[in-house]
């Protein structure tokens, strides 16, 4: 069994006070206990790296001397059970809580050193390696390009729905005598700084007059954005253009600029733009020459802050041979920021016992507990985000994984014809093994899901691989192990129930905590929330915003996250989980 020292991951904390959670530290009673998965720590670099302020972190604060006098538990603990349903023990130190256990489950909620959860925008790219819209269903179920592989779905705007579709590897805009302007803009309003391109092509050179296509940013809606449009002319030449719509004005930011002549129909040309602050560069080329070392114009605006990106093809009028077709094969995110990403700053760490408490305090108990205090080692929150955007890979050292990545960056299924995310990526087929379970059923992998995690996997590999929770491969009722399916989850996972829906509103939650497990029937399509469970998650904490935020794996994000894309990850407000809250599971 490999792990790094305990003065090694100081010496790192001390390094940095950024850091996403460290894992491969000492044991943890419950990993002594045998029942966590052994994994050895990835090979640190001379000197950490700074972070990257466009993915995931877990930032601690520096190392207080003060803060490990405040831990030492002299005085002996005291034990009271506190008023409620769920029955709960209080665990104090003069006076001071130094636990929470909660009566028939094993996790336990503890104070420690104060972290902070963040999720910036996760770089994606979309190669349109699907078929839509799907005619066959209802039209107020069509989506016209679908999702986009980092998150939010593709909105389409134009006269005609119709004038988008998707075919493998291409998506497709249609341009019309009706001479308006197409806009197609990923659902993400918050993105600040940017490095973004698109390619695509013209299926014909106009005539009469041009057509251009343009890679938008800031967008606020169609009469207000910035972007970097190529001009297709009649004469084969491109003309690049950076400018800003306001209230349907047209400003140009610089001078266009005549980047190729004489270009054929149906050569792909790739726009790229990075804003940093105020700053916006742009470039055009020929996609299959060299990308140009220099860029082709660099200025400065303020007007648009936040804002989405897109694309935006139009036929300039008087051009006389439409319909012509705007062909894009590619739209990538290289680098993306929020302007205020979802943040989470608390000092409760949650860690797992090896049974169920029983209500009984015992000198066992209290050693596990003293032991706990102030522990930096992964907890269950750590783990968790070991699977967000940006978490580097760890490989397990020993055991049925040994070799394999048992932490990092997880997505959560393989594409199906339609661009839709397959589910089943359990915790295993994330390690890309087969896996037994202990009543001797063996459940095989799909390579394809390899490094994946739907949302119930996602649950099962914190709180069972790594946590040591028993799981079950399938269906379980015996209350012992955690089921497979988010529905099973619900009714007869391990531990103590919370809340569940009265069948009309969703549960106040009022003990809420974070690590509990917290169900919902959002993707059903049924509208009774008492029918069932079909998602799945883990209760983060309070954001800055005073919310209560959740941490899952979700279709649309293509993955583990705590962020707002494809619906807010929120158990407040209106939104698609605030509103259908089923169930609140503490394991």
């Amino acid at each position: 069994m490999s792990y790094t020292s305990r003065r090694s991951v100081l010496a790192v904390l001390a390094a940095s006070t950024a850091s996403l959670p460290l894992v491969g530290t000492a044991a943890s009673p419950a990993r002594a206990a045998g029942t966590s998965a052994p994994f050895a720590a990835p090979a640190a670099p001379a000197a950490p790296a700074a972070p990257d302020p466009s993915l995931s972190s877990v930032t601690t604060a520096p190392l207080d001397a003060a803060h490990f006098l405040r831990e030492t538990l002299r005085s002996p603990l005291t034990a009271t059970v506190l008023p409620g349903t769920p029955a709960r023990t209080e665990v104090t130190s003069e006076g001071r809580r130094v636990a929470l256990l909660t009566h028939g489950a094993r996790t336990v909620l503890l104070p420690g050193p104060e972290r902070t959860f963040t999720e910036n925008k996760r770089p994606f790219a979309d190669d349109f390696e699907r078929t839509l819209p799907d005619l066959s269903r209802p039209a107020e179920k069509r989506s016209f390009w679908g999702s986009s592989p980092g998150g939010g779905v593709w909105s389409t705007l134009g006269p005609v729905d119709t004038d988008y579709s998707v075919v493998p590897g291409t998506g497709v805009i249609e341009l019309t005598t009706d001479y308006a302007s197409r806009h197609a803009s990923i659902r993400d309003n918050a993105l600040t700084d940017i490095d973004v391109r698109s390619v695509a092509r013209f299926d014909k050179v106009p005539t009469g007059e041009a057509c251009s296509y343009a890679l938008s940013f800031g967008y606020q809606d169609t009469r207000n954005n910035y972007r970097a449009r190529l001009s297709f002319l009649t004469s084969g030449a491109v003309q690049l253009r950076v400018e800003k719509e306001v209230d349907d004005t047209v400003t140009q930011l610089v001078p266009a600029r005549t980047v190729a002549t004489s270009v054929p129909a149906g050569t792909d040309w790739t726009i790229r733009v990075r804003r940093e602050g105020t700053r916006i560069r742009a470039k055009a080329w020929a996609s299959a020459a060299p990308e140009p070392a220099g860029w082709a114009a660099d200025v400065t605006d303020s007007t648009f802050g936040a804002g989405r990106v897109g694309l935006r093809a139009l036929a300039n009028r008087g051009c006389t041979n439409l319909p012509m077709r705007l062909l894009v094969s590619r739209f990538q995110l290289d680098a993306g920021r929020w302007a205020e990403p979802p943040t989470v700053t608390h000092g409760d760490w949650v860690r797992v016992l090896p049974e169920p408490f029983d209500g009984i305090w015992t000198p066992e108990l209290e050693s596990t507990v003293r032991a706990w205090s102030g522990s930096t080692a992964p907890d269950v929150l750590a783990y968790a985000a070991m699977f967000l955007p940006g978490a580097p890979a760890v490989v397990c050292g020993s055991g049925p994984a040994e070799g394999r990545k048992v932490l990092g960056r997880a997505g959560y299924g393989y594409l199906d014809p339609r661009g839709n995310r397959y589910e089943g990526a359990d915790f295993h087929e994330y390690m890309d093994i087969g896996w037994t379970f202990p009543d001797g059923t063996h459940t095989d992998r799909s390579s394809k899901q390899a490094g994946n995690l739907d949302c119930s996997g996602y649950t099962r590999m914190v709180y069972g691989y790594h946590m040591g929770v028993p799981m079950a491969a399938g269906e379980d009722t015996s209350g012992t192990r955690i089921p497979r399916r988010s529905r099973d989850m619900a009714d007869h996972a391990p531990g103590v129930r919370i809340a569940r829906t009265d069948g009309v509103n969703p549960p106040s939650a009022e003990q809420l905590q974070p690590g509990d497990l917290v169900l919902f029937n959002a993707d059903s399509g049924d509208d009774n929330v008492m029918a069932t469970a079909d998602h799945v998650g883990i209760h983060l904490g309070t954001d800055t915003a005073g919310r209560r935020r959740f941490l899952s794996s979700r279709k649309t994000v293509n993955g583990p996250t705590m962020s707002d894309l494809g619906g807010a990850s929120l158990l407040d407000g209106t939104g698609t989980y605030a509103r259908t809250l089923h169930t609140v599971h503490r394991l």
